[in-house]
């Protein structure tokens, strides 16, 4: 079971590392993930891997709330992780915390 107390908020990355429309990777615990800013200013963090093939999605096009997967264009939500339609599937989805310029990651 989760709690409060399991819960680590790790700083990540500064606003002005990440632009609209290129995603950012980084890693804690050894886990990949793809960090996305968008143009409301909130920042989105997923699992950087496809659930097809494994590809690293930091490095795929981004197109307003969704970005394509780099190896077989695979289309997934940054703000949910959740794969569009036809294909399936969702990636893990962490929750973000920016206070001043920096920007946490809540990882249990």
């Amino acid at each position: 079971m989760k709690t409060a107390n399991s819960v680590k908020k790790v700083k990540v990355a500064r606003l002005d590392e990440l632009s609209i429309g290129l995603g950012k990777k980084v890693e804690i615990a050894g886990e990949e993930i793809a960090l996305f800013k968008q143009e409301d200013q909130g920042v989105h963090a997923i699992q950087n891997r496809c659930p097809h093939k494994g590809g690293p999605l930091s490095e795929g096009i981004v197109s307003g709330e969704h970005v394509f997967c780099p190896l077989h264009d695979w289309k997934v939500n940054v703000r949910d992780g959740i794969v569009q339609a036809p294909d399936e599937g969702c990636v893990k989805r962490y929750e973000v915390d920016i206070v001043g310029e920096d920007i946490y990651i809540r990882f249990f």
